[in-house]
């Protein structure tokens, strides 16, 4: 998708990645990510929560680069994730994902002007963020709008990784961990690429089967049959042969 070459971070990533796991390494990794938040402003955690609706992103900003950059973004995990209907908005009004694109220097101001000050100071102190997504649901658990801020000026690694890891978290998966090695929800893991093992997690959750309100317990009930239909999906679209 990129000239990964050109950026020698992402491709010694891509050659180390790890492409096997087990059933218990995946659903383990999905009960982490998919219930409950990294950083909870409002409402119950303890559901899924993902949009039941076709999902259009806009960038906001002048960086021409970087949007050309999140629109080959948003056109990989669309190509990735089997049941989502994701793509580009040609503008704000059509789109539910607004993606804001700051320098690193607006991005404190920027925090402000979405979440309030007295919100954006606990966020500043809770996350101390390069980049930051949310989301609103309703009641339901179905998400209506999120909101994406990525700086633009700290290089092509930090940006890509950024975008992946807010966008694909406004999806849903909000919720970090440090306990999963491989998966780019753990704040001491960078990619800059959608892997193998998120790919996993993202298509469990989109998963028509894996609806937005379900618990814990309805959802075990369902993952082995829609582990086995991903397991064949990651590993077709990433020429797996496994």
């Amino acid at each position: 998708m990129f000239a990964v070459a050109e950026i020698p971070a992402i491709a010694s990533r891509q050659r180390a990645e790890k492409k096997v796991f087990t059933d218990s390494d995946i659903i383990d990794g999905f009960l982490k990510i998919a219930f409950g938040a990294e950083y909870h402003l409002a409402g119950r955690v303890d559901r899924i929560r993902k949009y039941q609706t076709p999902v259009r992103v806009f960038a906001d900003g002048n960086r021409t680069d970087r949007k050309a950059q999140l629109t080959k973004i948003v056109a990989d995990i669309a190509k990735r994730v089997r049941h989502l209907d994701i793509a580009m908005a040609g503008t704000n009004d059509d789109a539910n994902v607004l993606v804001k694109l700051v320098r690193d220097r607006d991005l404190g101001r920027t925090i402000v002007q979405f979440y309030g000050s007295e919100r954006a100071r606990e966020i500043r102190g809770s996350l101390d963020p390069q980049c930051l997504s949310g989301f609103r649901k309703n009641e339901k658990f179905e998400i209506e709008h999120s909101d994406v801020i990525l700086t633009v000026d700290n290089g092509d690694f930090i940006f890509l990784d950024c975008a992946y890891e807010e966008l694909l978290q406004s999806l849903g998966p909000i919720n970090d961990t440090a306990s999963v090695p491989w998966t780019m929800f753990n704040d001491n893991v960078s990619l800059g690429f959608f892997g193998i093992y998120d790919q996993y997690l993202l298509n469990l959750l989109y998963d028509p089967r894996i609806k937005a309100g379900m618990t814990v317990a309805e959802v075990k009930e369902v993952l082995p049959a829609v582990l086995a239909d991903v397991r064949v999906w990651v590993s077709k679209v990433n020429n797996l042969g496994q």
